[in-house]
């Protein structure tokens, strides 16, 4: 089994949620305590993906967050560089059109979708800046970005409970659900290392994004951060 570590290595990365693809969906569900169901209905209002257009869904794993975006008419894309992850969302929906692809330099024209989103993946990517401007440029212009991602919880007590849960709760939990527990103490580790709000807006606004602007869920353990790309 694999661990990735907190450089971010692609060839770690990609092997690590190979790993766990055939159970992933399953202990997110465990893990987050049911809110991940929550999460993915609010990236799709933001998203809001409508009939025709082109709807990129980065590091979409096995497609369960791409899913309502093809129920409302929209052509939408599932890429991940975790071909594991890509052949179990393949044999649940081999409808969809499962794209290969590395964040940093994505395997699609430029201008080509009307709206790109990332839910849970950007903290895995090596170079961050570098996938939000390979996001940008394949953007058409007046098309939006949405980026749904660990955070920082607002209250300063709860924050201290959620960081305790992550690094000694959530590893014995890890344990009993998924077929590689180690994967998850990486994901604990990237999510304290990640930046907060308004970190990763201002990430967002140096890769070329306009009107940036996000919202917390669950009490800023998540946040959804949300662009355009000017006209």
């Amino acid at each position: 089994m694999t661990r990735a570590s907190l450089d971010k290595q692609p060839h770690e990365v990609a092997s690590m949620f190979d790993d766990v693809a055939a159970h992933y969906d399953l202990t997110n569900d465990v893990l987050s305590f049911g809110q991940d169901r929550l999460w993915r209905k609010e990236v799709a209002r933001a998203v809001d993906a409508r009939p025709a257009q082109k709807v990129l869904d980065l590091a979409a794993g096995t497609a369960t967050s791409s899913l309502p975006f093809a129920a409302t008419g929209a052509y939408v894309v599932p890429c991940d560089f975790s071909i594991g992850m890509l052949r179990e969302g393949k044999k649940r929906n081999s409808w969809l059109p499962f794209t290969a692809g590395d964040a940093t330099k994505l395997p699609f024209r430029d201008e080509t979708f009307d709206a790109v989103t990332i839910s849970f993946g950007l903290r895995n990517v090596q170079d961050t800046d570098a996938a939000l401007r390979e996001l940008y440029r394949v953007t058409k212009p007046g098309g939006r970005v949405v980026i749904c991602e660990f955070s920082q919880p607002v209250w300063a007590p709860f924050r201290t409970v959620y960081t305790e849960y992550l690094m000694r709760a959530l590893p014995p939990v890890a344990r009993a659900v998924s077929s590689n527990p180690d994967a998850y103490v990486y994901l604990a580790e990237s999510i304290r290392a990640w930046p907060d709000q308004s970190g990763l807006a201002k990430k967002l606004q140096q890769a070329g994004w306009s009107q940036v602007a996000w919202r917390n869920l669950t009490g800023g353990v998540v946040a959804l951060h949300r662009g355009v790309r000017a006209v």
